[in-house]
């Protein structure tokens, strides 16, 4: 069982930067790829980034490459979404999800078993 606590959320004007935190329990947050995915109103969740379990592999949304960038402590199991640039199409509940020990990275929801609670973001134009 993995619990994942995302913190750091907020408002900020267009163009600032905000740093989102996923703070995960459980001993195999090493071997899981994780994942942001955000939920604007009336939309569908969509996929932001992801990370492999080693760090070595990214992977990004084309509406956030170059501004996002996702990170990853497996000391501190955490794992971090820094973003700047923000516009107010960023608006949205921001979501941490683990896939499964060993598992490739991926960007469909489908590939990620747990999920936190989400975090609000609300970029002001």
């Amino acid at each position: 069982q993995v619990q994942l606590v995302e913190s750091g959320g907020g408002l900020v004007q267009a163009g600032g930067s905000l740093r989102l935190s996923c703070a995960a329990s459980g001993r195999t947050f090493s071997r899981r790829a994780m994942g942001w995915f955000r939920q604007a109103p009336g939309k569908e969740r969509e996929f932001v980034a992801g990370i492999s379990w080693s760090g070595g592999t990214t992977s990004y949304a084309d509406s956030v490459k170059g501004r996002f960038t996702i990170s990853r402590d497996n000391a501190k199991t955490t794992v971090y979404l820094q973003m700047n640039s923000l516009k107010p199409e960023d608006t949205a509940v921001y979501y941490c999800a683990a896939g499964a020990p060993n598992d490739d990275l991926g960007s469909s929801a489908s590939s990620y078993y747990y999920w936190g609670q989400g975090t609000q973001v609300t970029v002001s134009s």
